[in-house]
């Protein structure tokens, strides 16, 4: 051992105290008690190399942050954040801009709703980036991973985050447009005494970044009992392998049930009776020319070889579903199926056959049709409803839905009818199993144990089930139910589905 000249000890000593107290005061949320404009306090959360800071313009009302960090992701955080703890339902807005340029791109400039200061902490943020990007994130449990929703407006000139009873919302503005809920609809738990405010992370620890906050309004609201919130639509994809979420596109009207295209370029879904297309990226819904069918719901699909669309019409005088085919670009609207309902869910992988859910004589049941009408055969004979029936892409088997035995879940058999297997078995009602192109996972919803059919405006998850081993995760917990997944909606690349969330907005 290093024999240390006399008298150096004990400031050597002093220094590692000194070295070891800096770290210590890193590792802690640090709280200034003081009150920054609206907000009571404010500190670093989680391990920070660098203190950050808050200064607080009166007359502009605006909040100039610095915080360093290096995430505010996965199972832990690190930002400067000035909050007020609150309890209730709380509106928080911003104009936000960063200070400088050439930072790291991935730096966040966020409002938050938060559990507690600890870095782990169940949260909901709404997180603008250095490189614009926009998104809802959010951990549901301490501890959890970090999710999140990437809004498609870039670097808006106002973000707001509501928080309505357990359900985290983001809206935002685009550079000269209104304040408008942008998708990204959510249960986030937070028991009373939470904490809202603003904060940055630097995305990087070794520096400081700068963001400010303008024209803040943190605003208390009531959620009133006697009035009926609008319901807004949101068309989102997500990654599987990932689980986060993209806004494609959100609209104040209600739309249902989308397919990718088979050339993975654009979506169709169904509106007020009518079916409408979607590019991927950067477009418009467009109008679909559906012939006299003009009352489709949300039981439509593409054919294999992409050239044929299937819908479920009820335009008739008994108002009854039938299925129709079409041109893909549109046009005549053939009847397959003359008997009534039936709603179409599956394409065998050669395009010769549809399968469908039917009704009966009183009983739901799958059948097949040949693609070019003629005699139904019904594959299922159960008591209760069998449903969703959709094509393994071999072609070696149909899943369906069957309640047969008292919940609702995930069956499957031969394109025949032979050997009906139950491939799910839990406390929950699942619906509508959708394999993957690849084949090697099917994606479907699940309501809770008490949710009768498959109705709308519900707390749902997307899970998945690898075919491989049968086990099951969850994808996503959303606002949804009927008009979510009711039809095959995976990428040609099997590594993404897209879906629709729902919305309910106060005035």
């Amino acid at each position: 051992m290093q024999n240390f000249p006399t008298g150096s000890m004990p400031i050597l000593t002093a220094f590692f105290v000194l070295f070891l107290g800096m770290g210590l005061r890193s590792a802690v949320a640090q709280e200034t008690n003081a009150s920054v404009g609206d907000f009571e306090a404010r500190g670093d959360v989680g391990t920070v190399l660098h203190a950050g800071s808050v200064e607080y313009d009166a007359g502009k009302k605006s909040y100039t942050i610095a915080g360093s960090g290096e995430n505010m992701w996965f199972k832990a955080d690190a930002f400067q954040f000035a909050w007020k703890k609150m309890s209730g339902d709380v509106t928080l807005s911003a104009d936000i801009s960063f200070v400088g340029t050439g930072g790291n791109p991935h730096r966040k400039a966020c409002l938050l709703v938060r559990q507690s200061l600890d870095s782990d902490s169940a949260y909901a943020d709404v997180a603008v980036h250095g490189n614009g990007l926009t998104s809802l994130q959010y951990r549901e449990t301490p501890g959890g991973l970090t999710h999140e929703i990437q809004s498609d407006v870039s670097a808006p000139a106002r973000v707001r985050l509501e928080k309505r009873g357990n359900y985290i919302s983001m809206w935002v503005a685009p550079v000269g447009g209104e304040l408008k809920p942008a998708g990204g609809y959510l249960s986030v738990p937070l028991t009373e005494g939470f904490y809202v405010g603003l904060g940055v992370c630097a995305h990087d620890n070794k520096t400081i970044e700068r963001a400010v906050f303008s024209n803040v309004e943190l605003v208390p609201v009531s959620t009133p009992t006697n009035v009926t919130p609008a319901l807004e639509s949101t068309l989102e994809t997500m990654s599987i392998a990932s689980t986060d979420r993209r806004v494609i596109y959100h609209t104040r009207d209600h739309i249902e049930a989308p397919n990718w295209a088979r050339d993975g370029k654009y979506f169709l879904f169904n509106s007020q009776g009518r079916i409408y297309k979607l590019p991927v990226t950067n477009g418009t819904p467009q109008l679909l020319d559906t012939g006299a069918a003009v009352k489709c719901n949300n039981d439509h699909g593409i054919s294999p070889d992409g050239t044929l669309l299937a819908v479920s019409d009820q335009t008739g005088a008994d108002n009854k579903s039938r299925i129709r085919l079409l041109p893909i670009d549109g046009g005549v609207a053939r009847q397959i199926t003359p008997l009534a309902p039936s709603y179409w869910h599956g394409w065998s992988p050669d395009g010769k056959t549809l399968a469908y859910c039917a009704e009966r004589k009183g009983e739901f049941d799958v059948y097949t049709i040949p693609v070019d009408g003629g005699q139904e055969t019904r594959l299922t004979t159960a008591t209760g409803l069998d449903d969703g029936p959709d094509y393994s892409p071999d072609g070696k088997y149909i899943y369906f839905n069957s309640e047969r035995t008292g919940l609702m879940q995930i069956w499957r058999m031969n394109p025949d009818g032979l050997a009906q297997t139950q491939i799910t078995s839990d406390d929950y009602n699942n619906w509508f199993a959708h394999p993957s192109p690849d084949g090697k996972w099917i994606v479907f919803i699940t309501f809770k144990k008490d949710v009768k059919g498959h109705p709308a405006n519900q707390d749902v998850m997307l899970r998945l089930m690898s075919l491989a081993d049968g086990k099951v995760s969850v994808l996503a917990k959303l606002f949804g139910g009927q008009g979510t997944i009711n039809v095959p909606s995976w990428s040609p690349d099997s590594k993404q589905v897209a879906f629709v969330s729902y919305q309910l907005v106060y005035p």
